[in-house]
């Protein structure tokens, strides 16, 4: 085990999606004695294609977090590693990775540089201010050239990159790296296949000139940050030795203000032991962080919590998941204290305490049971009753609640059935352990047709789930078209009085509401409910019950049957009998209240609006524009980018299916697209029309 904090390291590896996230991943599981055999990483078998684990979960292994040791200067750290897709439809998955991680390494393609996505994930890390080191990958590709990899990161994602090492040859010539700090060539030998055998040597004559003026670039950008290596490099720049640029780097990469970038080959074996290197010299120790903050839940005020092990336990969970053989796992980040296996935490979002019955370290695809975890660490826990994605634990007579991730809803959803009756149990299962894993993906059951309806982030999202569910539940599905997730809303508001009166004979049901039904206020979202009712004309008792009624009303909008998602609802009178007054009655009433005081409070659609971009070269800008203006596109902006050009837009998700094979048309191929969601917006009356028509028409056919 690891001494103390100072040699742990929670890292994730971000990429663009065909960076060879997972081969590098595999690399490093390799390298660090996780794995005996490469390719030895999914089940234990060979590995798949890759560009599927790409396409699929961006690692092979199935948790979230692995942990592995690396020997550096003969010490041993420990490097949790954290899961993070590529895919922008994963954009949650990539947040809620970088909201506990400590640094991470931007991946690149020595050819395909910075992609679109490779910019979403950076302004991801920024916002958590996640320090990173560059790896730009497959140095052995056609046409792979590490120094404009770097000039993009500087101008298209506006960070510092400095080289510390640069490559010896390119694309068949790859064979090494001259480290800067070093001032050594690393040269790997061809006839080690696995590439665990490399050595230091001279720096080659033909590329002596060249790294010395790679080297002062690198010392100089370092030196601005620390005057007294300032005053060195002016006086004798030789006199500088590698510890003290290794130690400066390392301040700098914490700080964010210089990115070092490091090369080789993941695929051809090369460089990826330097990387891990440059993990432990630059990349930050919990103990180089913050204290973590969070706010008092019975309080409100902000309190803060140093990340030792004798603090008050506080974790935060960040990703449940499913496993065949230990159940549902919660792994979690811990930021302050210690927690022992069979001990209790508390859950403030639910109130409720929890027992941990075991906690795991995930070594691959086994779990290592652990008797307990500290500070600083990441593990899974098993046991949780109610837990979810976001949730922070922590001790009951010291409740905090950290910042939780927020996530948005799904905005396409397609029908899905089972190829043969008796797999009805195995699909319902399948997708209620996605669904817990994955907050941005939800099913759920269409009342009038009785079909399972799946929605998520996007056509990949979907695509892959269902994948999932073949491989890993082993169910074939018959799937609908998408639909978007539309949502209704009302712009006006309206006063209403909903009498519910039913006579049976013996017992029978009232109850009579007088409310006011609007817009919500600003800031609020969901259901906001007012109780303004004076003098006990409905008993409190029943009051729950009409806002009940009033919250499963929204499931189902007035217009075409959409969630409405806002809603101010105020209760300002009503009356009840003594003996025919129940709290059914008032829920039932508040759903009729909803219905007729919505069709009064002119209700609106809403539609899924998202952000695209499209890398194209020059010559079919025009007809991709074209395109866009046919599909109701408002197009925000237009740049260069290394010899092509950038179209940015804000698209209807309504008119992008299908929009990749559509663009490869226009292009011949030549131009990429990639697309996340912005907002909702309001739906024009002639598609409105069309939208209630068709989900009307599908209610009538049943």
């Amino acid at each position: 085990m690891a001494k103390d904090l100072n040699y742990t390291r929670n890292i994730g590896i971000m990429a663009h999606i065909d960076a060879g996230k997972t081969t590098t991943t595999e690399r490093v599981l390799f390298y660090t004695g996780i794995t005996h055999k490469l390719g030895e990483v999914h089940d234990g078998a060979a590995t798949m294609d890759w560009m599927e684990q790409e396409q699929e979960r961006g690692i092979t292994i199935t948790s979230a977090a692995v942990s592995t040791q690396w020997i550096y200067r003969g010490e041993e750290y420990k490097i949790n590693i954290i899961d993070t897709p590529g895919h922008v439809d994963f954009t949650v998955e990539v947040e809620r990775s970088l909201r506990i991680l400590d640094g991470a390494v931007a991946l690149f393609c020595a050819v395909g540089g910075v992609e679109p996505q490779s910019e979403t994930v950076w302004r991801q890390a920024n916002k958590y201010g996640v320090p990173r080191i560059g790896f730009v990958n497959k140095m052995d590709r056609s046409g792979a050239n590490f120094f404009e990899v770097v000039r993009q990161v500087r101008e298209i994602l506006g960070a510092n990159p400095v080289p510390i090492t640069i490559p010896i040859g390119a694309e068949e010539t790859f064979k090494g790296v001259i480290d800067l700090i070093e001032n050594k060539a690393v040269v790997w030998f061809d006839d080690d296949v696995l590439g665990q055998r490399y050595e230091l040597t001279d720096i080659p004559a033909d590329m002596v000139e060249e790294a010395a003026e790679w080297r002062a670039k690198m010392v100089e950008a370092v030196a601005e940050y620390d005057d007294e290596l300032m005053e060195k490099f002016f006086d004798d720049p030789d006199s500088i030795t590698g510890d003290q640029l290794i130690d400066v780097i390392r301040r700098a990469t914490i700080d964010m203000s210089i990115v070092p970038m490091m090369c080789g080959s993941a695929f051809k074996n090369k460089g990826i032991q330097r990387l891990l290197d440059g993990i432990i010299r630059f990349l930050p120790a919990p103990t180089d962080i913050a204290d973590v903050e969070g706010t008092n839940p019975d309080t409100g005020e902000t309190e803060s919590r140093k990340q030792t092990a004798d603090a008050p336990f506080t974790a935060l969970a960040f990703k449940i998941a499913t496993d065949p053989f230990v159940g549902r796992l919660a792994f979690m980040r811990v930021y302050s204290g210690t927690l022992e296996a069979g001990s209790y935490v508390f859950n403030p979002r639910s109130g409720k305490k929890e027992r941990i019955s075991r906690l795991y370290q995930m070594k691959s695809n086994k779990q290592m049971p652990i008797d307990s975890i500290s500070a600083g660490d990441i593990c899974a826990g098993v046991g949780f009753k109610d837990i979810r994605t976001g949730d922070t634990l922590c001790e009951e007579k010291k409740p905090i609640v950290l910042e939780s991730m927020e996530f948005p809803d799904p905005v396409i959803g397609i029908s899905v059935e089972p190829k043969s009756q008796k797999d009805m149990d195995k699909l319902s299962n399948g997708l209620a352990k996605l669904a817990e894993e994955d907050p941005t993906f939800r099913v759920q059951t269409d009342e009038e047709s009785g079909q399972t309806v799946i929605s998520g982030m996007g056509e990949l999202h979907l695509e892959i789930i269902i994948d999932r569910l073949k491989r890993e539940f082993k169910v074939e599905c018959n799937q609908g078209r998408p639909q978007v997730a539309y949502k209704e809303t009302i712009s006006k508001t309206v006063d209403h009085r909903e009498v519910f009166k039913k006579q049976t004979g013996g017992r029978g049901k009232f109850a009579d509401i007088v409310v006011k039904v609007g817009p919500i206020d600003e800031e609020k979202t969901g259901l906001q409910f007012v109780d303004l009712v004076k003098g006990g004309n409905v008993p409190k008792e029943f009051i729950p019950s009409v806002e009940k009624g009033f919250k499963n009303a929204m499931q189902n909008g007035v217009l075409a049957g959409f969630t409405v998602e806002n809603l101010k609802v105020q209760l300002l009178d009503g009356s009840f009998h003594p003996v025919d007054s129940d709290q059914l009655s008032f829920e039932i009433a508040a759903r009729q209240a909803f219905k007729a005081a919505c069709a009064k409070a002119g209700p609106k659609l809403l539609e899924p609006i998202m952000r695209v971009e499209v890398v194209t070269p020059e010559e079919y800008m025009g007809d991709i524009i074209g395109d866009f203006n046919k599909r109701r596109g408002q197009i925000e902006g237009m740049e260069s980018k290394a010899g092509a050009r950038v179209v940015k837009a804000k698209v209807p998700l309504a008119e992008m299916f299908g929009y990749v094979t559509a663009l490869r048309t226009i292009s011949s191929g030549r131009a990429t697209s990639s697309m996340e969601f912005s907002h909702y917006e309001e739906v024009s009356k002639a598609i409105a029309t069309e939208v209630v028509k068709e989900a009307k028409g599908k209610v009538e056919l049943l």
